[in-house]
C-alpha cells in the first residue's frame, strides 16, 4: 500500500471558506484550471489523504483547518456548463479535460497559521512549495514533516 500523502488546498474565504465546508460536510473541489493542480487530484490524491485547508486572498492568508480527500477523482461538471465561470468549450464529456475530488471537513483550527508566520520559520520547513516565490498553485503536495509542523503551529495558537 502506498504511503499516505498530505496536501494543501487553497480557497478564497469569500468564495468557499472552512466554515462553508463545515456546514456542508463534503464538497466537490471544482473550478481548478491548472494542469499541475489537476494532475495532483487526478493521479496522486487518494481517499483519506489529509488536506491543509488554506484561506487565500484575504487579510490573513494561511491554514485554517484540516479536510480529507473524500472521493476518487471524477470529471469536473462545471467544465461542461456554458453559464459557469469554469466552462471549457474545448472539453468534451467523452474526453474531460478537468477533474476534481470531493473534499470532506475534518476540523477547524482555533486560529490561522498565517503565511507570514510560516515564512518567518521557513528554515524549519525546508523546500516547501507554499513558501516558494511565485508559487500560485491552488493544490500542492505537503511533506509529512511540513504537515506536522503546521499542526504544531496550529496547536500553539496559529498566527
Amino acid at each position: 500500500m502506498a504511503a499516505m500523502k498530505h496536501w494543501l488546498m487553497k480557497s478564497e474565504p469569500d468564495e468557499f471558506s472552512i466554515d462553508a465546508l463545515e456546514r456542508v460536510g463534503t464538497e466537490p473541489w471544482s473550478g481548478v484550471r491548472n494542469y499541475q493542480a489537476r494532475n495532483y487530484m487526478l493521479k496522486d490524491m487518494k481517499v483519506g489523504d489529509p488536506i491543509l485547508f488554506y484561506h487565500s486572498n484575504c487579510a490573513v492568508p494561511g491554514v485554517v483547518g484540516i479536510a480529507r480527500v473524500a472521493s476518487a477523482p471524477y470529471p469536473d461538471p462545471t467544465q461542461f456548463e456554458p453559464g459557469s465561470d469554469y466552462h471549457d468549450p474545448k472539453s468534451k464529456p467523452e474526453e474531460p479535460r478537468w477533474w476534481l475530488v470531493d473534499v470532506g471537513f475534518e476540523r477547524k483550527f482555533g486560529g490561522t497559521v498565517s503565511l507570514e508566520s510560516m515564512k518567518a520559520q521557513a528554515e524549519d520547513f525546508g523546500d516547501f512549495a507554499l513558501l516558494r516565490r511565485g508559487n500560485r498553485l491552488s493544490v500542492m503536495p505537503v511533506g509529512a514533516a511540513q504537515y506536522k509542523r503546521i499542526l504544531s503551529m496550529a496547536k500553539a495558537g496559529g498566527q
